[in-house]
């Protein structure tokens, strides 16, 4: 069999435990033990597990693969899990009955398999297991805890819409460390005083980069089809206002990548906006934050810099 690279693609790794909604067998894991967890799969092997809070998110970042040619996806998804090869029969199963082009697959029997991420090119991984998220992102990789419900599909609707929160996700945590320690005028004085000043790239920058070239390959479509409706929305949706919001901005474009929308709120409730912007998935580095949007928006827990240094 030919090598299969993965250098020029995105890619995301998804534990089974954000794909599907695992709530059945883990309460069984939880109250039985291993051995009735692995009887319950085994007999539930060909009973369709329901999508999960990454579901939909998966399945639209997958449907941007027909921008590409037969055999070389512009997107690849690996199953990372912690269950062995016999209890993710039924993973694979539920892949292949909902239709989802996954066919890579890591199964570690009850270990992390978030270490193997750099030498599958990862830029995001996705996980419901706040523990394994935590030591990845403690190692320097770029992982998220997925919170909330899954995302009430619309198969006609073809769009996939990303939005992200700023500091300690796509930038680094620096200026929230001033913000926690100096307070709020501090935080927007220094902010801008190094507006000229890009901040460091946070943990989910090479992840937004690679989206932003399925983006390019979107306009590249649009070039030679006029009638091509572009797919990929990308926000920003941050607690930063004027002044602060300049730095946000010459940030993104010294480090090559860009969004579409930028929400500066200055303390607005984001989850009031999440109900409109209406997002697949939507990633933060403050908890606070998203208790506020998993009541409506797939969100994903980032927990990267000092302030989650201490939390649960």
């Amino acid at each position: 069999m030919p090598v299969f690279e993965l250098a020029d693609r995105l890619v995301v790794g998804v534990a089974s435990s954000a794909l599907f909604d695992l709530r059945e067998s883990d309460a069984v894991f939880r109250e039985q033990g291993e051995e009735a967890y692995r009887a319950h799969q085994e007999e539930n092997v060909d009973h369709t597990l329901r999508p999960g809070v990454a579901f939909a998110f998966v399945r639209r970042l997958l449907s941007l693969n027909d921008l590409s040619e037969p055999g070389d996806p512009l997107v690849e998804v690996i199953i990372l899990s912690r269950n062995d090869p016999d209890t993710g029969l039924r993973v694979m199963r539920s892949i292949q009955a909902h239709g989802l082009p996954i066919s890579r697959a890591i199964f570690r029997q009850g270990r992390s398999p978030y270490p193997f991420m750099t030498a599958l090119n990862m830029s995001l991984f996705l996980s419901a297991d706040g523990g394994d998220v935590r030591e990845a992102v403690a190692a320097g990789l770029p992982a998220g805890h997925v919170l909330g419900s899954a995302y009430a599909d619309d198969p006609a609707d073809r769009d996939l819409r990303i939005a992200f929160d700023f500091d300690g996700v796509l930038a680094s945590d620096a200026a929230e460390q001033v913000f926690q320690s100096a307070g709020l005028e501090e935080f927007r004085a220094h902010e801008a005083r190094n507006a000229a000043t890009p901040h460091d790239p946070g943990p989910l920058r090479d992840f937004l980069a690679g989206v932003n070239r399925i983006q390019r390959r979107e306009e590249e479509r649009r070039r030679n089809d006029p009638g091509y409706e572009m797919r990929v929305h990308v926000s920003i949706v941050t607690a930063r206002n004027a002044p602060a919001h300049e730095r946000a901005v010459r940030s993104l474009k010294e480090w090559g990548v860009r969004v579409n929308d930028a929400f500066f709120l200055g303390g607005i409730d984001k989850g009031a906006v999440m109900k409109v912007l209406n997002p697949h998935i939507f990633f933060d580095d403050q908890v606070t934050h998203l208790e506020s949007t998993s009541r409506t928006t797939p969100s994903v827990h980032v927990p990267f810099g000092r302030i989650n240094e201490t939390a649960p």
